[in-house]
């Protein structure tokens, strides 16, 4: 067992922010401290995660795994002022990018789990349909500016079955801005197709923020009706030109274009209308007239993709939205989609390396703390980047500080760990418990079947204006 020192006082520069990073999440814990910053320190350190018992084998672990499933059950996390520490650990460098995109923790057999759904699941299937049955999650995370595969994740919400994950993520953007600060431009926010994009401008109408979202290559999209006629009778027109995304024939002149060459992705060509609306019936107004809610098209086309060069790259439309149309900075905004799959390596990390969604855990009350580990686990991993030494494998190339992955931090964070010292406490010197008494019977733990989305009643949404 690896020995730790006691807690350093403060220091100056990249040790130092990681020091006070650990001493103020070890302040979000607000019950069996000890036990839940141990298995933050152990999921970061190189152990297979193949549940919570796995943690206690960790490197300089200090405590068994009854003290870790303990931590879970009845342990408590101050997920506001976690929320709060995580939004300062953002790099200040970084522009105020981020993507929001939900992730499905499956517990397709856990009878006895609470509060279970029926999400989508791109691997996985149910009765030949792609769903399963788990807790879906919505994470917010901070986009770097690199070519790399870091993230800053500042926040992560259950999402309760029947809620609309639109709103649920609009939810979590204003709840981020005010911890954010004064920001020097706009915090743009970047979205996956599977998001309602007019739905998300309704709803950050006025925030002071801007969306990209993909849409689909086949959508339909209208202009402004021409002005009316004098003497003209009968309603006025709602939709103007037509404006098909396939057909290249209804396409004007673009308002604002933009052609530049990138290293990685070769020729980029960007075009953006604006001032187009979708003809949905999603919103209405007061007297049951159609919402007009106008947003800027923008095609995305590049000459070659990263790694699949045989590949022919497709065509990206995307609904970008703002409070003005002079913010629109297309350079940033198709630079940010594309970084927006930074989310998708962060998921894959958080799942296959640092075990999100491999305990099975009994209620979503545990799954929510573990999920704040993981977000502190990653960004602890980021803080500690420039400190941890390169260990690798033999048939591993070296890498330098500034090109290193998270899983290489990962690798070397274990003997980090006896130089940074930990807040935690040494566990107490006690005796094993009495034990279930003699002759007592385990009663059969209550089912909670999987809750379907049509079994939720929700009253229908409607805008005014």
């Amino acid at each position: 067992m690896a020995a730790f020192c006691s807690f350093p006082q403060p220091v100056d520069g990249e040790q130092g922010e990681l020091h006070r990073f650990r001493g103020e999440v070890y302040d979000c814990f607000t019950g069996r401290a000890d036990a839940l910053f141990d298995l933050l320190d152990g999921i970061c350190t190189p152990v297979t995660v193949g549940g919570v018992a796995h943690v206690s084998l960790a490197v300089g672990a200090r405590r068994g795994h009854g003290a870790g499933y303990a931590a879970l059950s009845v342990g408590g996390v101050d997920a506001g002022m976690l929320r709060d520490v995580l939004a300062v650990a953002r790099p200040a460098g970084w522009l105020p990018d981020f993507a929001v995109d939900a992730s499905v923790w499956a517990r397709c057999d856990a009878e006895c789990s609470p509060g279970r759904g029926f999400y989508y699941h791109p691997s996985r299937s149910s009765a030949g349909q792609p769903i399963v049955a788990g807790w879906c999650y919505s994470w917010l995370v901070a986009l770097s500016g690199g070519a790399d595969s870091w993230t800053a994740p500042l926040d992560a919400r259950r999402v309760i079955v029947g809620e609309n994950p639109n709103l649920v993520a609009v939810e979590q953007i204003r709840a981020l801005q005010p911890r954010l600060g004064l920001l020097s431009v706009a915090g743009l926010f970047a979205f996956d197709g599977g998001y309602d994009p007019v739905q998300l401008s309704v709803e950050l109408a006025g925030a002071g923020v801007q969306i990209v979202v993909r849409v689909r290559n086949d959508r339909v999209f209208f202009g402004r009706p021409a002005a009316r006629q004098p003497g003209q009778r009968g309603a006025g027109r709602r939709h103007g030109a037509r404006f098909a995304c396939a057909d290249r024939d209804t396409w004007p002149a673009p308002q604002v274009s933009l052609d530049a060459d990138d290293e990685v992705y070769g020729r980029v060509e960007v075009s953006a209308w604006h001032r187009l609306h979708p003809r949905q019936r999603t919103y209405q107004e007061a007297g049951t007239k159609m919402r007009i809610v106008e947003g800027t098209l923008i095609r995305l086309r590049v000459s070659r993709l990263p790694g699949r060069r045989e590949r022919e790259p497709k065509t990206l439309w995307l609904w970008w939205h703002g409070d003005d149309e002079s913010d629109l900075d297309l350079n940033r905004v198709w630079r940010a989609y594309i970084r927006r799959f930074d989310i998708e390596h962060t998921f894959r990390f958080a799942k296959q390396a640092l075990g999100w969604t491999t305990p099975k855990l009994r209620t979503p009350e545990q799954a929510d703390r573990w999920t704040w580990l993981i977000l502190a686990a990653l960004t602890q991993l980021r803080l500690a980047r420039p400190m941890v030494a390169d260990h690798r494998l033999p048939w591993q190339r070296p890498q330098p500080v500034s090109a290193m992955t998270p899983g290489r931090v990962r690798q070397g964070f274990g003997h980090l760990l006896p130089q940074i010292g930990t807040p935690a406490n040494w566990p107490k010197h006690t005796r094993p418990g009495p034990g279930r008494p003699k002759g007592s019977r385990s009663t059969p733990a209550p089912r909670y079947p999987a809750i379907r989305k049509s079994q939720v009643k929700t009253p229908k949404r409607r805008n005014q204006r």
